[in-house]
């Protein structure tokens, strides 16, 4: 019965409230929905990259084991660059959702 009625007052606050305050909410939506499907696509290219920069380090110590350490380590460079393209996808993020600049 709680619930009922905890719904029953949101959506009067809805269907009452101001055009400006329906347009801020519907931004606020689209930001929400934009920061999950980018964080989610950042994530899935970050993981794809960091995974064939493993295999290509896995491949090379294996055909040279000599090289391993210099692999190694251009192996970590790379996948810092390629986690910062998903902490930079993370900001942008952030930015939509708590201090987005197309609310008034």
């Amino acid at each position: 019965m709680k619930k009922i009625i905890f719904l029953m007052i949101a959506f009067g606050a809805a269907a009452f409230a101001s055009e400006a305050e329906v347009a801020n909410q519907t931004i606020k939506a689209y930001a929400l929905i934009a920061a999950g499907v980018g964080l989610g696509l950042a994530a899935l290219g970050g993981a794809i990259g960091m995974g064939h920069t493993a295999a290509a380090t896995i491949a090379g110590t294996a055909r040279n084991p000599g090289l391993g350490g210099k692999l190694m380590t251009t192996m970590f460079i790379a996948l810092a660059m390629i986690e910062a393209q998903v902490i930079y996808t993370l900001v942008i993020a952030l930015i939509a959702l708590y201090a987005n600049p197309f609310l008034g």
